[in-house]
């Protein structure tokens, strides 16, 4: 579960960075977005159903 949030965190302050005045390269962020964006809905959608959200370290 910690591994959403953290990915919730990301994905927020993600947002925060593309939106603010100075950012450059505001495109080639978008895209980053997106992509950020699937991954964390997989992860949302994973710890809804109850599934193991952080990876077995062996």
């Amino acid at each position: 579960m910690n591994n959403t949030l953290l990915k919730i965190l990301m994905f927020g302050l993600l947002i925060l960075f593309i939106l603010s005045p100075f950012a450059a390269l505001t495109s080639l962020m978008l895209v980053v977005l997106v992509g950020a964006f699937f991954f964390l809905l997989g992860d949302v959608f994973q710890a809804i159903i109850g599934g193991d959200t952080d990876p077995k370290k062996s």
